[in-house]
């Protein structure tokens, strides 16, 4: 009984002994193990830098937008805005307003006439593939990188899973050499390994959290940027029209 007391007296102070600080986790892993602690943590690190980005530039481009809709809508000429921002327009709807002004001041520079059935129907086909093309082009710049958030989510967690299959197959390795099962000789590779997990959900469940609400948001923006599209079109055909 005595004996029993003591072995646990013991037991205790081993495992209280070990350090299960983060620092001493990794450090006393396996290097496989902190090769996936180290990818994980740069992982985790790169989606927050995408995060914060991707919001700001959201705020930056509706922002924008709404200055934007405000001068189109406001009544003024549209070549005198065109003039304004022809050069270097700041945001995607200002880039698809630029790219359609730019065709059909070319298309007027030849001298098409209004009364070309063929022609207009022509350059309003040119000027909405120019927008589409514009605006593909726009919203892949300002969606790049979102890919990596949604790997980081769907992978992380198995990476994280990989890491602790490999600090547990360490941890009986270390019982089959030192033909002991006690929880000193256990614990140390088991919190490691665990610890890997920790990282794999810490960096997935951000990132997953992330895209969804980020794509979201992105989708509407792209809907509001096709809206603005088909109504300016309709306005360029109603001004041909009138040239009839």
């Amino acid at each position: 009984m005595e004996n029993n007391a003591i072995d646990a007296v013991t037991l205790a102070g081993s495992v209280a002994a070990y350090d299960f600080s983060v620092w001493s986790l990794f450090v006393r892993a396996d290097w496989i193990v902190q090769s996936v602690m180290v990818i994980l943590l740069v992982a985790s690190i790169w989606c927050w830098a995408i995060i914060f980005e991707k919001s700001v530039s959201l705020r930056r481009l509706n922002a924008h937008a709404n200055e934007f809709e405000t001068a189109f809508w406001s009544g003024g000429a549209l070549d005198d805005l065109y003039d304004r921002i022809g050069a270097q327009p700041r945001d995607p709807m200002a880039a698809v307003f630029v790219a359609a002004m730019r065709e059909w001041r070319r298309a007027l520079s030849r001298g098409m006439q209004g009364g070309d059935t063929s022609s207009r129907f022509g350059l309003e086909e040119r000027i909405e593939r120019v927008m589409q093309v514009t605006l593909a082009r726009e919203m892949d710049r300002t969606e790049r990188y979102m890919t990596f958030l949604a790997s980081t989510g769907a992978t992380a967690p198995f990476i994280g899973l990989f890491g602790t299959v490999w600090g547990i197959m360490n941890s009986f390795q270390a019982i089959a050499l030192t033909k002991n099962t006690s929880l000193a000789v256990v614990a140390p590779g088991i919190a490691e390994a665990l610890f890997a997990t920790a990282l794999g959900l810490l960096a997935a469940i951000p990132a997953v959290l992330a895209y969804n609400k980020l794509s979201k948001d992105l989708d509407r923006y792209a809907v509001r940027l096709e809206g603005f599209a088909g109504e300016f079109l309709a306005i360029l055909s109603r001004q041909l029209e009138e040239k009839d």
